[in-house]
Parts: C-alpha cells; sequence; structure tokens
C-alpha cells in the first residue's frame, strides 16, 4: 500500500506542537496539522510489506485496516479512506489522539526506520471527514424491539452502545456523572482531548437514537434488578475506577489525592466556569509530587502546571527504561522505552530539568503540625532479575531523603471495579476482583448480563476498551437475536 518506494523518498515527519512556555496558559488542545500534502506524503510511507504487523495481535486491537487506509490517503481519496476506517473503530477521533500507538512499535518499517505515522493519519482522516460533513446521524432504518442497559458511558460502554443501536436495538446508556464519556470526559485532561469533540461524538449517537442518562448511579439511584426487568440485556461497563492506594504513615493527611479526584474536579470546573468558582483541587504556588509514572501521572504534571504550581517532581518505583529496544521487548512487540511526553516536556520548560525522580520509594508522608502535608520521606531502591524470575526491589541503605509538597497526587492505577454492583448481583469475579466473563463471550455468571471493557479485563487502553466494547455488542446481539450482524 501507498507509494511502492515512498518510504524511501520520504522522512517520518509529525505534526508540530505549540511551544511548551506558550501553550501552559491555557487547556486547549495544541497539536497542529501537517498540510495536506505533507499528509498525503506520510501515507506513501506505507510500504505494501508482505505481512502488515501494524494490524496484527502485536499491533491494533481493533483490527483497522491501515494499510488500506494509508493507501487512500497517499492517494487523496480521504473520503474512501474514512469510510474505511469507520469499518472498524467507532471512535477514530479518540484513538488518534490518544492512544499510545502500538500499531506503530510494530510497524514493519521501523524495525530500521521511523515508523509509518500512522496515528496521526488516523486523527487526520477523521478530524477533516467532521470538516466535510461525512460525519452525520445514521439513524437506524428498523427496530428490534429489544432494550438494551448499558452501565458506564466511557469507551467500552459507548463502542457497545453505537454497535447496538445500528443493530436496532434501543440502548440505554446511564452514567452515575454529569457528562456522558465517562474516562473520555473527566480523566483525560482537555489539552489532551479536548470534550468539544467528546460532546460532539455523543450528540451525533445521540440524535441516531441512543438514550443517554447522566446523572444516574446505578446501584444507588435504581438498582441493577430494576434494569434487569425493563431489559433484554445489560452490559456492565463501568470501568476499572478503584485506585490504587499508597498505605504508609501519614496517608490522612490533608493535601494527599488520588490523581484522577484531581483531573476530574479540574475538567468538571473547566468545563462548568472556565475555572473560576475554586471547586477543583488547585496546585497554584504549591510543591507538587506526584508518585506514579504512566499516562494519568503524566496527565497530573500538565495540569499542575497549568495550575501554575510552585515545582512538580515525579516519582517512579521502576527504574529508568532504555533509550531503544533491548531484547526484552524486540520487534514488533511495544517497546517500553525512555520518552519525553508533554507534561514532562512542560515541566523541563519551566523548571530547568526532567521532573522524574527513577527506582525511588515513599515511605511516608510529613506533617506540617496542622494536619497537612508538608513533605514527602523517601528511599531509593535497586532492581535485580535473574533469568526466568520476576523482578526483585531491595532498598538501598543511606539513600533516604526528604521531597517539600503540599500537595501529593497519587497515580499508580487501578485495583478494578467498585464492589456495589457485583455485590448487589451476585456475580463472579476473576482473582484480581475484575468482572468475570470469558473474552470473545463476554457473558458474566449472571443470565443476560454482559461486561466489557477495564471491568472485564482490568485497566488498560482506550482503545482495548473500543475492542472490548464492540465485543460484547456482538454477543448481546446474538444472545438477543440468535445470530448477529456485528463484528
Amino acid at each position: 500500500m501507498g507509494k511502492p518506494t515512498g518510504f524511501m523518498e520520504f522522512n517520518r515527519r509529525t505534526a508540530d506542537h505549540v511551544k511548551e512556555l506558550r501553550r501552559i496558559g491555557n487547556f486547549q488542545e495544541f497539536k497542529t496539522e501537517l498540510d495536506q500534502p505533507e499528509r498525503e506524503s506520510q501515507g506513501a510511507r506505507c510500504m505494501d510489506c508482505g505481512v502488515p504487523f501494524c494490524q496484527s495481535n502485536y499491533g491494533c486491537p481493533v483490527d483497522n485496516l491501515i494499510p488500506e487506509w494509508n493507501d487512500l490517503i497517499y492517494h487523496g481519496r480521504w473520503e474512501d479512506a474514512f469510510y474505511r476506517l469507520m469499518r472498524t473503530n467507532n471512535f477514530p477521533e479518540y484513538t488518534g489522539r490518544v492512544c499510545p500507538a502500538p500499531c506503530e512499535h510494530a510497524c514493519v518499517l521501523g524495525i530500521n526506520e521511523p515508523p509509518v505515522t500512522i496515528k496521526e493519519n488516523e486523527a487526520a482522516i477523521i478530524d477533516r471527514a467532521y470538516e466535510n460533513g461525512l460525519m452525520l446521524p445514521r439513524v437506524p432504518v428498523n427496530r428490534t424491539g429489544r432494550r438494551v442497559a448499558i452501565i458506564g458511558s466511557g469507551p467500552a460502554g459507548l463502542a457497545a452502545a453505537d454497535q447496538l443501536n445500528q443493530a436496532g436495538h434501543a440502548v440505554t446508556v446511564y452514567e452515575r456523572q454529569d457528562r456522558i464519556g465517562g474516562l473520555l470526559m473527566y480523566g483525560i485532561p482537555n489539552m489532551k482531548l479536548d470534550k468539544q469533540l467528546v460532546e460532539r461524538r455523543n450528540a451525533l449517537m445521540a440524535a441516531e437514537g441512543i438514550d443517554f442518562r447522566p446523572g444516574v448511579d446505578v446501584g444507588r439511584d435504581i438498582t441493577i434488578q430494576e434494569l434487569m426487568e425493563s431489559h433484554d440485556a445489560v452490559i456492565l461497563a463501568c470501568g476499572a475506577t478503584r485506585p490504587r492506594d499508597l498505605p504508609v504513615p501519614g496517608r490522612e493527611l490533608k493535601g494527599i489525592h488520588f490523581a484522577m479526584e484531581y483531573l476530574t474536579e479540574n475538567t468538571r470546573s473547566l468545563l462548568d466556569t472556565g475555572l473560576k468558582e475554586g471547586t477543583y483541587i488547585s496546585a497554584r504556588d504549591r510543591q507538587v509530587i506526584v508518585i506514579g509514572g504512566g499516562d494519568t501521572g503524566n496527565d497530573c504534571l500538565g495540569t499542575a502546571i497549568r495550575h501554575r504550581c510552585a515545582g512538580v517532581r515525579n516519582f517512579e518505583l521502576l527504574p529508568r527504561p532504555p533509550q531503544e529496544r533491548n531484547e526484552e521487548m524486540p520487534w514488533p512487540t511495544f517497546a517500553r522505552t525512555m520518552k519525553m511526553d508533554y507534561g514532562h516536556e512542560e515541566a523541563a520548560a519551566v523548571f530547568g530539568e526532567d521532573p522524574r525522580e527513577w527506582s525511588i520509594l515513599t515511605r511516608e508522608f510529613l506533617d506540617d503540625g496542622e494536619g497537612n502535608v508538608r513533605a514527602v520521606r523517601t528511599i531509593r531502591v535497586k532492581w535485580t532479575k535473574e533469568p526466568g524470575s520476576p523482578p526483585k526491589m531491595e532498598e538501598i541503605p543511606g539513600t533516604e531523603e526528604e521531597w517539600p509538597a503540599d500537595l501529593v497526587l497519587l497515580a499508580m492505577g487501578f485495583l478494578g471495579p467498585e464492589d456495589y454492583l457485583a455485590e448487589q448481583l451476585g456475580l463472579e469475579r476473576d482473582p484480581r476482583s475484575n468482572y468475570r466473563a470469558d473474552y470473545e463471550k463476554f457473558a458474566t455468571s449472571v443470565p443476560g448480563v454482559f461486561a466489557a471493557g477495564d471491568a472485564r479485563r482490568g485497566q488498560s487502553l482506550v482503545v482495548w476498551a473500543i475492542k472490548e466494547g464492540r465485543g460484547a455488542a456482538r454477543e448481546v446481539d446474538r444472545f438477543l437475536m440468535g445470530d448477529t450482524i456485528l463484528t
């Protein structure tokens, strides 16, 4: 696909970003877009490889037809590229912005050259489709008379809703937050995913017939049994929202918050009043420590810097990753190499250095005498690994340190879904506390109840949530109709 010699003629070029010191003045998206000829030349770099690993099990979870729409981009057939993209991905406007792009890590060209700009090409296709009026409501012609309730409006729930609605079922989505979108709305900051895009997509789905019910906490405002009585099937897509805590001395002090609490309230205040009412957790003029790396930790950095914090550090228990692939991450697996994400770049631009501290263990939070956190006490650790054994960590004597902090954000991941829905249903759970439901089947231990997304497989990526939502929709359609037209 693409131009046969394109990968030899064109270098990889990515979209420019607004410079760090300019973009931190607001919460707007800061990535620009290449002009059309340049973007088409990026599509031309797709190299007609014999086995496109980008869409294999190592690459794209939703099985995007990547070489096909890269070829269509190269030939300027943007409308055809849009229709080909939408065959496999309900929400490319999200994955084209927030996905870590395992497809690019599995790109054959990436073996010895910079890979194709697959993620940016995807975003360019869908953004252009909106601009050209191609994203219009697709109202189903026929209805089946079957009703499906979906609990949770994150990417898994929305993907399932979109698929089932297109199959003709009446779909109602329940969301306990005040806005529809779940993680997409409140878990990802606006500068990384503009909420106007989420609202725009939600409005399209509502016009197609999906009934959205925000502000309804199923299991508390309404029982799960009531939903089961009034619907023919139920999908649990409520995410893995139970955060991992850090039970060390001083944890009870004021000024220590879970990352998602911090990010959620910031976005809610931003959307409600432009951060004018002051109900969010502000980092302004505070020394901030973010404990935990990953995307959530990085998002906390970017948010705190936009609040005009006095300083920020990011603690990571694991060692610094290598700069290049090694034998533990061979192509085409995902390469967990050292990278500077947007929050790290902004912290370095503002404070003069990378904010991350590697191989560091938090031992204690220290009190200011009035019940507020004033510092974090740590110790450095060393990791060793014997062949065939898991890594081992040991503390390094004499490396204790004390770090000033009056705001601490815990971004150490999630342990699974909350308990109350499973308890009401008597639902079986797996050893990691997720809802037990076999992959490709998605049926829980309760007849007529299905599970998808992080609630079923544990904390994962947006693109995996979309994959799970589509799979659950397929099995619900089969359950309701005896067969399925969904893929």
